[in-house]
């Protein structure tokens, strides 16, 4: 009979509003989380805080697995996601789908009329996410570089294309979620 630690975690994570003691542990799984951007420690810890309605961390067995940083955009009715991390030990479970759409559920994302994120072009996991989520809610999804290499990121970083769904409107989320 296999001990505790040979046992598959088969529990559903809990997805919850993170909290300023969350800070070190999302900036550890965001580390462990190649090619994510590092941010600071303190980064993560003031998005926890102060933007903690439009974020979510998702933890099992008390130990956090996934993250999601987003913010509505000021004077726009659009949230932007910023960083989707999923640990190693929870891929395989549709965790980042689950998460965005507790996100957009959110009291703090009423208002939202659009998803809006960044991704480069051989971020294949993001856009699978990004793609799979816009199908599921019935979102069109469209893409334009937006940040670019050289005009932006001085040549150190790829473009960032500028990827927008369209949400549906609460009593339609409420049948797709």
């Amino acid at each position: 009979m296999p001990n505790d630690s040979d046992t598959p975690r088969t529990c559903m994570p809990r997805l919850r509003k993170p909290d300023a003691t969350d800070g070190a542990a999302i900036w550890a799984l965001v580390k462990s989380c190649k090619p994510l951007d590092e941010n600071s420690m303190y980064c993560n810890l003031i998005q926890a805080d102060h933007f903690r309605d439009t974020c979510v961390v998702a933890e099992i067995d008390d130990e956090v697995v996934g993250w999601i940083s987003g913010h509505m955009i000021p004077v726009k009715q659009e949230l932007f996601v910023w960083q989707v991390a999923v640990s190693p030990k929870a891929r395989g479970l549709g965790l980042g789908r689950k998460m965005l759409f507790a996100l957009i559920e959110r009291d703090g994302c009423n208002d939202a009329t659009h998803l809006k994120t960044t991704i480069t072009k051989g971020n294949d996991a993001s856009w699978a996410l990004f793609g799979s989520f816009a199908r599921a809610i019935g979102g069109a999804l469209t893409d334009a570089p937006h940040f670019e290499r050289d005009t932006h990121f001085e040549g150190h970083h790829d473009t960032e294309h500028l990827v927008t769904i369209t949400l549906p409107q609460r009593e339609e989320l409420a049948r797709v979620a």
